[in-house]
């Protein structure tokens, strides 16, 4: 069966055991490693494979084809996205007309950028500059770009670039809405067993927390050269109860999000009851 998800530590470390064939009764699986802006595309193109690793800002456009699973995907708490500039500066004003970089326009990122901003920078940001992520922290760095909306391990490695945090995202939605933050989501075509699925997905997960050891040298391997204690940081943050199962927690943080975002004209207006089935 065809896979594909990130090579970050969070999604490595969930899917380890079932890659490595340690999951009874699950099928073999071809893994494609690939940024979530490329899984996000290939969805809502129809070219995705069986089961995928996407945004959950990116959902309304391939329910129709694909089921989200209550498992193996990324929420949380203290886990949101980060604004940085240069300069230190903490008013959101700074960013009015200016030049952002983000991971994708399809991603949770971005629509909490998008939903932040619309209440706190008067007159809107200026251009959207879409970005491969890792390339985002250098380029505010190097000048080429005002600020820049980062994810994952850049929560933890910002400040070896010199820069500094705006505002936390996370920390936004969170004092908003009570909610935790639906970051990515595993999918599965609706045409396989959905049911089983899920179920080999929890099997990894909870035998990755059985087992921590087991699987580091796979994260390590797909870490892009992560130090081993920021790869860990990493999957503490973002492997967590809602990885398990969403829960109606879990649910409620992703109907809220959806539901705003299409308020705001940044996604598609979709039926919400495909969330659950």
């Amino acid at each position: 069966m065809n896979i594909a998800f990130s090579p970050c530590p969070n999604d490595t470390f969930v899917f380890h055991a079932w890659v490595h064939g340690l999951i009874p009764g699950a099928p073999e699986l071809n893994v494609t490693y690939a940024d979530i802006d490329i899984t996000n595309t290939l969805a809502a193109n129809g070219e995705g494979p069986e089961v995928l690793k996407i945004s959950y800002a990116a959902l309304p456009w391939v329910l129709k084809d694909y089921a989200l699973l209550p498992c193996g995907g990324a929420l949380g708490r203290g886990c949101g996205p980060l604004v940085l500039t240069k300069d230190g500066g903490s008013d959101p004003a700074a960013l009015s007309g200016k030049r952002v970089a983000v991971p994708s326009e399809r991603s949770t990122a971005y629509l909490l950028f998008r939903l932040w901003a619309a209440q706190n920078v008067p007159g809107g940001v200026g251009e959207i500059v879409v970005m491969p992520f890792h390339e985002i922290m250098p380029a505010v760095r190097d000048d080429k770009i005002d600020a820049g909306l980062v994810i994952h391990e850049a929560r933890f490695t910002y400040p070896t670039y010199g820069l500094s945090l705006m505002t936390d995202l996370g920390s936004w939605w969170e004092s908003d809405t009570g909610l935790p933050i639906p970051l990515g989501a595993i999918i599965a075509r609706r045409s396989m067993d959905v049911k089983s699925l899920a179920q080999w997905t929890r099997a990894s997960v909870e035998y990755a927390w059985a087992h921590p050891e087991a699987s580091k040298a796979y994260v390590l391997e797909h870490s892009q050269e992560l130090a081993p204690e920021v790869t860990q940081a990493h999957i503490d943050l973002y492997v967590n109860k809602f990885t398990a199962d969403l829960g109606e927690d879990g649910y409620a943080a992703i109907t809220s999000l959806l539901h705003r975002a299409a308020q705001e004209g940044l996604v598609p207006e979709f039926d919400l009851a495909l969330l659950r089935g």
